[in-house]
């Protein structure tokens, strides 16, 4: 009976440490489908990493300056969020990095960005780094001609939100589109605040 009791206890063991394993091995593999990495230029032409701004977080979104609706909203919301965080904003760098590389020279994305506000740095650069960039960021983007257009009038499809990375480079978080900016002021003022 007392070896019984013990090869069950020692199976329950066993089960309980391969179930942790397995659930550490989940969150590891939510937090390594985002790789917080990017090369990249700014509107000066001077090459900008993620890199560059160790010990501030930096609040990422992704688009063009020819986007009609969700670019305009997303950099009006983080202007607002930036606006809002008052004093703790200088711990935070807003980017926005372009998917249309062709026509967001950064000439264009620093009249772009300066537009919402000035804090907001544009990067661009050579297709194959936006494409490495929006890559490790999970992010998905295509040119969209419409065949009645112009091929310079396309459109990009992209996906849309803004990701947050930590002091140390590590993602945080993603937030959806739209996230209401009295949510994202609530979940960057406490971070922002510590040390």
């Amino acid at each position: 009976m007392r070896r019984l009791f013990l090869l069950l206890f020692g199976f329950c063991l066993a089960a309980a440490a391969s179930g942790q394993t397995a659930h550490q091995r989940l969150l590891a593999g939510q937090n390594e489908s985002i790789v917080p990495r990017y090369v990249l230029q700014d509107p000066r032409g001077r090459a900008v990493s993620n890199d560059d701004f160790r010990g501030r977080f930096q609040l990422i979104a992704f688009g063009y300056t020819f986007c009609p609706d969700i670019c305009p909203t997303t950099l009006v919301d983080m202007a607002a969020v930036l606006a809002r965080l008052g004093d703790k904003a200088a711990r935070l760098q807003a980017i926005f990095i372009t998917v249309d590389p062709e026509r967001d020279s950064g000439e264009v994305l620093q009249t772009y960005t300066a537009f919402f506000d000035r804090r907001i740095l544009g990067l661009t650069g050579p297709p194959a780094l936006i494409r490495r960039a929006a890559d490790n960021f999970r992010i998905r983007y295509a040119k969209v001609i419409d065949a009645g257009n112009a091929p310079e009038n396309y459109a990009v499809d992209h996906s849309a939100g803004m990701i947050l990375l930590g002091p140390d480079g590590g993602f945080i978080e993603k937030f959806a589109y739209a996230t209401p900016v009295d949510t994202l002021v609530d979940a960057l003022s406490p971070l922002l605040a510590t040390p």
